[in-house]
């Protein structure tokens, strides 16, 4: 689908906010807590426990104001980067590192994490340490070599992507530069995690459609090796839930080490 049919998020933006409330809140109407929270969780917690992806500087960025996938990665990491490209996210989303009034309540995420790891008693401790480390919020444009420009970036150790190349990406040759970005922003042998929605099209945020690259798993597998990364884990769930707020057909996370 041509990326005019329907807004593009670098372009127009959308309300961060209503965002988190469609696809990653604990309502009970909330469709999507399988496929965008607990097997993501599942899958990154597993990661990253293997103990092989560890380090100084991580680089995450994602969709909308997101974190719940930053609780998985604080305990490897001494500074963790969020790179976002609206002002609009960057404000809600430190609201909850700065743990103000109004801030979205990722309270459910905490528990979910907790359940996987059987650390219940843990709880506040986790979220402190996603605040402490989290604490470099950059704003980087997307038009430019150098996203972050002026800001250099050290070299990353690892950089976690959730959702966001979908959205970002006008097409199959535009997700491809992007991670070629990626690869620029890493120390040889340093690790890639991608989570997106296979096959989608759209996205419903509020009373907007927005576009998303559509894709398969051949294709991020292929994509991968031809900007010279090596695929370390990978693992699809098929979509369950029923809504019109978005067309995807399955889930991916995937990780994968840049070549030395």
């Amino acid at each position: 689908m041509a990326c005019s049919t329907h807004k593009h998020y670098p372009v127009h933006g959308y309300d961060s906010r209503q965002h988190l409330e469609h696809y990653f809140s604990d309502k009970s109407k909330n469709v999507f807590v399988d496929d965008a929270l607990i097997f993501p969780i599942e899958n990154l917690r597993r990661i990253f426990s293997e103990g092989q992806i560890k380090g100084d500087v991580l680089v995450d960025f994602s969709s909308s104001s997101l974190v719940y996938h930053l609780y998985a990665t604080c305990e490897f990491f001494k500074h963790i980067i969020v790179l976002k490209i609206s002002d609009r996210c960057i404000l809600e989303l430190k609201r909850w590192l700065d743990s103000r009034t109004g801030a979205f309540d990722w309270g459910h995420i905490t528990q979910i994490h907790a359940d996987v790891e059987g650390e219940s008693d843990l709880l506040e401790d986790k979220e402190g340490k996603v605040r402490s480390a989290a604490q470099h919020v950059v704003k980087c444009d997307l038009k430019k070599e150098n996203m972050t420009d002026p800001i250099v970036l050290p070299p990353a150790d690892c950089i976690i992507s959730a959702w966001l190349l979908d959205e970002i990406s006008k097409d199959q040759d535009d997700y491809i530069r992007y991670l070629r970005k990626f690869s620029g922003l890493l120390k040889p042998g340093g690790q890639l995690i991608l989570l997106g929605c296979l096959e989608r099209t759209y996205y419903t945020v509020g009373k907007d459609k927005l576009h998303a690259v559509t894709y398969d798993e051949e294709f991020v597998r292929k994509a991968l090796v031809g900007e010279g990364f090596v695929i370390d884990d990978c693992k699809v769930k098929k979509r369950t839930n029923v809504s019109d707020l978005i067309d995807y057909k399955g889930v991916i996370v995937i990780a994968a080490h840049k070549g030395k």
